[in-house]
């Protein structure tokens, strides 16, 4: 058995574990560091990850997330993956409350909260609303696969209003 002398190290460990594929021994080091400090943000946000990813447990995931958010509001790389998960889950009033958040908060990818946002109001079907973000995302993306895919979505959302416009005839004689 190894001895980890801080909390700190023992996170160091898990993150190594998780980067190597041991999935199960990540998880237990995580739950040790929760139980020995509940108030350890990033471990939360780690097992948020597991739990939405890898073991497709919504509500485990989303508990983990919030409570990461509401120790550490100032991580960014905790926003994209909460809001990932509440776009999925389609729950609305949290997906606008932790947007708002996220876009406030120094270092997030805005240009994934924007697109995370477009998804949402297509899954809801509020064209304009979609467009409006995919747009904002387009404005702040920085690599050119995430730029593609942002093409993507506003083409597909295009398509979708076309289809949703009432066909107008007109009779000439």
């Amino acid at each position: 058995m190894d001895t980890y002398y801080t909390i700190e190290e023992k996170y160091l460990q898990a993150l190594d574990k998780l980067s190597y594929g041991k999935t199960t021994k990540g998880l237990k080091l995580l739950n040790e560091i929760i139980s020995n400090d509940p108030l350890y943000a990033r471990a939360h946000h780690q097992l948020g990850i597991i739990y939405y990813y890898e073991i497709k447990d919504y509500q485990t995931a989303g508990y983990h997330f919030k409570t990461c958010m509401e120790l550490e509001p100032s991580f960014p790389d905790n926003y994209i993956h909460y809001l990932d998960l509440l776009v999925f889950l389609n729950m609305e009033k949290t997906v606008l409350s932790v947007s708002a958040k996220a876009l406030n908060t120094t270092g997030v990818d805005t240009a994934g909260i924007y697109e995370l946002l477009g998804l949402f109001y297509e899954k809801n079907k509020q064209w304009a609303n979609a467009m409006t973000n995919y747009h904002k995302a387009f404005m702040d993306v920085t690599h050119n696969k995430d730029k593609a895919d942002i093409e993507q979505s506003l083409k597909r959302v295009r398509s979708k209003m076309e289809h949703t416009l009432a066909y107008t005839y007109h009779i000439t004689e």
